[in-house]
């Protein structure tokens, strides 16, 4: 399996080296050179499986010969042992053909456990095997940061460097993130917002000087295409469930950065029997407002009750218009640079294509708030307002009643407590016993301001062989 870049300018690569780059030389995007393709026979075979075999069949092909068989089925058996639900991803019915899968019984409590788990194990092995050190810088709008330290903190190759937006995360997530100890994490919180500190690793990856030629940069966000490769999985697993493959799925995505979607729309790809993906966004409606007019134009930045979509700038919406343009590097290019001076819309016909699949929906608080509270009051079933957002986007934006909707939850209601208030309420949720002491733990992380120089200058100081 090769790899390139969504530019076209950068060589192809090897799992090993895509896993370790992140960011293409020429700031694009990896993704496959091709993909793998299941035929429904294949997928029906796989019925019953356990979580961990399937995912084995789905992502070993993109792995191939950079890992044994053996050692990656024990980091699958690693990475996914430790979730608090035996079924991994396990699917709650709120109605007729309407279900929440639960993505949010990992350590971490947030579906980026899926990818980033596993994701620590690979870079730790990859690195020992080629006796290298590595400096991960990300950046989070809440739940990546701490689904990153907790996947890296047993990590013996790797320092990890996560910048949040200062006083722009649920507490909760933060506190995840600040309290877990070790010399080789580290925690920055930047005056700024998140599209500010996602800027600041994307240039940082552009430039690595700062670190001296003594380590090598890798991504943890969703650039990163070890993650992509992960999230397909619960796409199979939940159709499987509900009769797949022969019955088509439609599946409703809370997305700030598009990654989690791509992974549906690949999986479609992959032969998986999907008719509609749902884009469901907050106020910052960047992707509905590309997927229902055809206009991408980048708007203020606004702080909502679902602080992990608080994003403007998409950066995996990239892989998608690679292929829209029929994989053409230049053509992706061009479109991304104008992008960045003002609004730009696509050729008619590509848009139209991805209309074939995707529907969007842009959810503001109070309509949040109000699915949270009918559902549980329809369902006693509480839900985080990410996921209330999905679930609200699914309702509007249904085809077809009789093929199942599935909303994917990406986060456990004790994360963002102060949504289940706005929503009126009296409900506590309660965070699990794992983390019932979060509030007494020790907190530790610095403050910067949104200047690229002194976060690089940080990071360049505290690694652990500075």
């Amino acid at each position: 399996m090769r790899y390139i870049s969504t530019r076209g300018e950068a060589p192809a690569l090897g799992f090993e080296d895509v896993l370790l780059t992140g960011l293409a030389p020429d700031g694009g995007l990896y993704v496959p050179e091709s993909l793998p393709h299941f035929s429904l026979e294949e997928i029906r075979s796989w019925r019953g499986l356990p979580y961990t075999e399937l995912a084995f069949n789905i992502m070993y092909p993109f792995v191939d010969e950079a890992i044994p068989e053996a050692d990656f089925r024990q980091m699958l058996d690693e990475t996914y042992g430790v979730f608090a639900h035996k079924a991994v991803a396990p699917l709650v019915q709120l109605d007729t053909n309407e279900w929440v899968m639960e993505l949010f019984r990992g350590p971490t409590l947030a579906f980026k456990d899926f990818a980033l788990q596993l994701l620590g194990r690979l870079l730790d092995y990859v690195l020992g095997k080629r006796k290298q050190h590595a400096v991960i810088m990300g950046a989070t709008s809440g739940d990546t940061g701490s689904a990153a330290i907790e996947g890296c903190r047993r990590c013996e190759h790797v320092d990890i460097f996560i910048l949040h937006p200062h006083g722009r995360v649920s507490e909760v997530q933060r506190r995840q993130m600040t309290t877990v100890q070790g010399d080789n994490i580290h925690n920055i919180a930047v005056r700024g917002n998140f599209d500010d500190c996602q800027r600041m690793v994307k240039e940082s990856f552009g430039d690595q000087s700062f670190l001296g030629g003594k380590a090598r940069l890798a991504a943890v966000n969703s650039i990163n295409w070890a993650r992509i490769m992960a999230q397909i999985v619960y796409y199979f697993h939940a159709s499987l469930a509900l009769g797949g493959p022969d019955r088509s799925m439609a599946f409703s995505v809370p997305t700030g950065n598009f990654g989690d979607i791509f992974a549906g729309y690949l999986a479609k790809k992959m032969g998986l029997p999907v008719s509609q993906l749902v884009i469901a966004t907050n106020r910052n409606d960047i992707l509905h407002r590309f997927m229902s007019g055809n206009k991408y134009e980048q708007h203020q930045l606004e702080h909502t009750l679902s602080p992990s979509m608080d994003i403007m700038v998409s950066s995996n919406f990239e892989r998608l218009l690679f292929d829209l343009h029929g994989r053409d590097g230049r053509a992706v290019k061009e479109l991304l640079e104008s992008a960045a001076k003002g609004p730009v819309s696509i050729e008619d016909y590509r848009w139209k294509q991805a209309r074939k699949l995707f529907d969007s929906a842009a959810v503001d608080d109070k309509t949040t708030c109000d699915t949270i509270r009918e559902v549980y009051q329809q369902n006693e079933y509480l839900l985080d307002p990410h996921t209330a957002i999905g679930v609200r986007a699914a309702r509007d934006c249904r085809r077809d009643a009789r093929i199942p909707m599935i909303t994917l939850g990406t986060a456990h209601p004790a994360k963002f407590p102060d949504a289940i208030v706005e929503s009126g309420l009296t409900v506590k949720p309660e965070l699990p016993a794992h983390m019932a002491d979060l509030f007494e733990r020790e907190e530790r992380y610095t403050v910067l301001d949104n200047d690229r120089a002194g976060v690089q200058d940080f990071i360049a100081k505290h690694w652990k062989n500075s």
